[in-house]
């Protein structure tokens, strides 16, 4: 059943270009096409998300320690654990719901902002919420000059960007590991 709804899918996909251009944002991601009111309306999941990721800052640091060393120094783990995940499922999904998927910037800018900052989450936190938009800012120009005059998604130039950096993150921790 599945081989056969695949061909009706794209066919019907191929003949009309705004359901297209609608399954392509929700499968790559784009800043194109969004209206301020989407915005708007994402704004107060953001400024929450945030707000939580800040004040979840420290606990981070006690719970990269492990569980016994947070306990021991005083956090309730599982609110700890509970708030974090609260803060990340806030801020994901508002920048799904405004930009798609575009995964490699989550994935992708942590890392470089711990090579500036180093492990502590209350300066990775705000290094990172500014790396972030600067990394897709320059992926979307990248992909607008391209292809001139058309278009690469700006998911697509962010995961040419993450893809070698995640290479380069699992040789480095391969060869620490040996």
């Amino acid at each position: 059943m599945r081989t056969r709804s695949l061909p009706l899918t794209a066919g019907l996909l191929l003949t009309d270009q705004t359901t297209f251009d609608q399954y392509r944002f929700w499968q790559v991601g784009s800043l194109t096409g969004r209206d301020a009111v989407t915005i708007t309306q994402a704004v107060p999941f953001v400024v929450a998300g945030v707000l939580l990721a800040l004040v979840a800052a420290r606990q981070l640091n006690a719970l990269a320690l492990g569980e016994d060393v947070a306990r021991s120094l005083g956090q309730n783990v599982p609110v700890a654990r509970l708030v974090c995940a609260l803060a990340v499922v806030v801020l994901c999904g508002s920048a799904t719901a405004i930009a798609g998927p575009i995964a490699f910037v989550g994935l992708t800018v942590p890392h470089a902002a711990r090579l500036i900052t180093g492990p502590d989450h209350r300066w990775l936190l705000p290094y990172s919420a500014l790396l972030a938009p600067l990394l897709l800012l320059v992926s979307d120009v990248v992909g607008r000059v391209v292809a001139r005059p058309a278009e690469v998604q700006v998911g697509i130039v962010t995961a040419l960007v993450g893809a070698p950096v995640f290479v380069f993150l699992v040789r480095r921790r391969k060869v620490v590991a040996v």
